[in-house]
């Protein structure tokens, strides 16, 4: 049976096994819903057993329990040569609100459009059950000639704080050639794309201490050094007016963009103008050398994402403050160590303080970034799982945001990543009226169909 003729025949089927993870209200970040946890792990181990998984079981964590689920080849001869996929998913999502803008009740699917809307319709139940039906058919029609383990985890949502440890704790259960996941997006539905990297973080809070308190203005200004003048001050020197951020030793590390990667990214359907337009502004600034999308995917960044210090209150009030404060994240890339970033940035904002005022850096959290080699063979499996189910061969993109659990498989399980993600903007995941193209989620599990019948062909 052909896949398209296997999704058309259990549609039905489908979309209410979808609709009964999607009912249970798995947000993780609030303690009312700690029963829905285990509530939703449990269904996920239920329906990866219908699926055609020879075991399943929930496993306890520090925090929310796992699913791990595994199905064993049945070729004996040349078991070795036989690769491993490990599938990861998360099935905590977002708080619904505001209640008032869902057009329709968020935990319960409702289709229109094209698209069935619900919490977690992308992010990420709707994405695991592109992975999970792609599965099924692959075992209930005996194609799949694979390994594959599966483990989804309840805390994403929250950054995932009790993932490294159960890696860690469990690296030969979950031993494998590679990692598949859906939980990324594409350029476009007719612009079919993989993520290929992922910027890593590096954060910092910063504080700036004048004099003991806050002094009047006519009285002192001029006289003593203002820590906000003294915060701006530094703060301006850390970028310079090229767009390279001068931090000593920032760049050591830092690999170049391939050249068949800055021509792909140059394919990428992409208006400057209309780029512009949409966020208000005239014109753009970053790094010299690099295009827009080059520079917030594959390049670094420093900013301040937070400022504050003095009166901020109705009226006036004439003080130099004794102290201000700033937040700054740094955006990283390949091969960059985000602690050695942190330490190294600390020290070099602390080097830029003026006399007169004292300088605290605070490293808060970050990171590591994390780049796919776009020529290994579940890579080439994966774009060619596209190019069947889209029509045409996806570009390779990095994307600008951070997934710090992604470097940390490579680190702890020692294998690459693939992101096959069929999320789209319009998606609107994290917001109200989150939703999926039904069309895109059935060309999702014909993609990763193919995705296994090429990574064991070529095997």
């Amino acid at each position: 049976m052909q896949i398209k003729t296997y999704i058309d025949a259990n549609r039905a089927r489908f979309i209410d096994e979808w609709a009964s993870l999607i009912r249970i209200p798995s947000v993780s970040c609030q303690a009312e819903h700690n029963a829905d946890m285990t509530r939703c792990a449990e269904r996920w181990k239920e329906l990866l057993l219908a699926a055609g998984c020879q075991k399943a079981e929930i496993l306890p964590s520090a925090g929310n329990p796992f699913v791990y689920a595994e199905y064993k080849s049945s070729i004996i001869n040349h078991q070795s040569s036989i690769p491993t996929v490990l599938v990861y998913a998360h099935y905590d999502v977002m708080p619904v609100e505001p209640l008032e803008l869902w057009k329709s009740d968020p935990w319960e699917p409702s289709i229109r459009d094209g698209r069935l809307y619900a919490r977690g319709a992308d992010d990420d139940k709707g994405q695991a059950m592109i992975q999970a039906k792609a599965f099924e058919y692959m075992v209930q029609t005996g194609q799949l000639n694979c390994n594959v383990k599966f483990i989804f985890e309840g805390e994403e949502e929250i950054g995932s704080p009790s993932l490294e440890a159960f890696l860690e704790d469990h690296k030969e259960l979950l031993k494998a050639d590679i990692i598949l996941v859906s939980d990324t997006s594409m350029i476009g539905k007719d612009t079919p794309s993989i993520t290929t990297g992922l910027r890593g973080l590096a954060y910092w809070q910063i504080e700036v201490d004048g004099p003991n308190r806050d002094l009047h203005s006519g009285h002192f200004g001029g006289a003593v050094k203002n820590p906000i003048n003294a915060l701006c001050e530094m703060l301006s020197q850390v970028v310079d007016k090229h767009g390279k951020i001068t931090i000593p030793g920032f760049y050591d590390d830092v690999l170049p963009i391939p050249q068949a990667e800055r021509e792909m990214i140059a394919q990428i359907p992409f208006s400057q103008e209309k780029y512009n337009t949409s966020i208000g502004v005239d014109d753009v600034f970053g790094e010299e050398g690099y295009s827009t999308l080059e520079r917030n995917s594959c390049r670094p960044s420093f900013d301040i994402c937070g400022i504050w210090g003095g009166y901020t209150g109705e009226g006036s009030k004439t003080v130099l403050p004794s102290k201000a404060f700033a937040k700054a994240p740094c955006r990283l890339v390949a091969n960059h160590d985000h602690e050695k970033i942190s330490q190294a940035a600390a020290e070099s904002i602390r080097t830029l303080a003026p006399k007169g005022v004292r300088v605290t850096v605070t490293p808060m959290h970050g990171g590591q970034g994390y780049v796919c080699p776009i020529d290994i063979p579940a890579y080439k499996a994966a774009e060619k799982g596209f190019e069947i189910a889209f029509g045409k061969r996806p570009l390779a993109a990095r994307r600008g945001g951070s997934i710090p659990i992604i470097a940390a498989f490579e680190q702890i399980l020692g294998c690459k990543t693939i992101l096959m993600g069929f999320g789209l903007e319009q998606n609107a995941i994290h917001s109200p009226n989150e939703s999926m193209d039904l069309e895109v989620w059935e060309k999702g599990i014909i993609a990763v169909t193919e995705f296994y019948r090429v990574l064991q062909k070529n095997a």
